[in-house]
């Protein structure tokens, strides 16, 4: 048995590589990469695997019996650079494909969830057997941050008092490793969040308390929030982007009730307050 893993040395896919290599033996596991060299550190084969190369797809995925795709990062581009790494899966005889889709992607309002939708459409027509993991919001998505709002005495963004049912990324992980390493996932979609919600007031309340310190959370228009993220340093499409998906989470985008993760990974998954004490450290 044969398992890979794209963008293996990605934020996710290393924390899945790490995970998988503890109920698996690690010369099952082929990490793809664009770059070998900077797997080296993942104590597993690595091998070249770049989207927009296709000529390398197919040879990578040689004797690969599983494989986990993780969506790749270039926004309007993964459409098309999925469904390449489908076809190549098919060719190459890969049996069962788990893919990183997006949490409740069919109904999502994020401007991300069209590119998931479409991957999703391919990997139905690809006749392979896959599972969809529709991972919800990363919670490192907003703790990321949380240095410069200690630095700023401020947290700021444009979600509102909208509720968040984000999960770790180690939390993720382990879905999919779950799902990549015990058998009976084929045909399923799996709508993953954390156990608990918050709000980005909430947020900053538990950063107050781990500082020490007042750090509020300043609830921007979208477009300011757009121009402080520039001003951080962001290119602008991406900033645009960030601020949008903050006033999709004010609608409810981002929630979910669900126990569907905790009940995959067989744990409760991890509270807001571990990975902000992360964070901070």
């Amino acid at each position: 048995m044969t398992i890979a893993i794209t963008g293996a040395t990605g934020q996710l896919g290393r924390i899945v590589i790490e995970q998988l290599k503890a109920v698996v033996p690690a010369d099952q596991i082929v990490a793809l990469v664009r770059s070998p060299e900077k797997a080296a550190d993942l104590g597993v084969e690595a091998r070249a695997f770049d989207y927009d190369a296709p000529e390398t797809l197919v040879p990578a995925l040689a004797g690969v019996d599983k494989l986990l795709l993780i969506s790749g990062s270039d926004l309007g581009k993964r459409v098309a650079q999925h469904t390449a790494v489908i076809a190549a899966a098919k060719e190459a005889g890969v049996g069962f494909i788990a893919y990183t889709s997006l949490l409740h992607a069919d109904t999502n309002t994020l401007s991300l969830a069209p590119e998931h939708v479409g991957t999703e459409q391919a990997l139905a027509a690809s006749g392979i057997p896959h599972t969809l993991l529709r991972n919800g919001w990363y919670t490192e998505n907003y703790t990321m941050s949380l240095p410069a709002a200690v630095q700023h005495n401020a947290l700021i963004g444009s979600a509102g008092e909208g509720r968040i049912s984000s999960a770790s990324r180690a939390d993720y992980a382990a879905a999919a490793v779950a799902v990549l390493s015990t058998e009976g996932h084929g045909g399923k979609t799996y709508e993953l969040s954390g156990d608990s919600d918050y709000s980005l007031s909430e947020l900053a309340a538990e950063v107050s308390k781990q500082t020490g310190k007042d750090i509020p959370y300043v609830n921007l228009p979208e477009a300011d929030y757009t121009a402080a993220l520039v001003q951080a340093g962001l290119p602008e499409g991406f900033a645009a982007a960030l601020a949008s998906f903050d006033v999709e989470a004010s609608k409810g985008a981002l929630y979910d009730k669900g126990k569907t993760l905790s009940d995959l990974i067989g744990r409760p998954t991890t509270p807001l307050s571990e990975v902000v004490a992360a964070a901070l450290s």
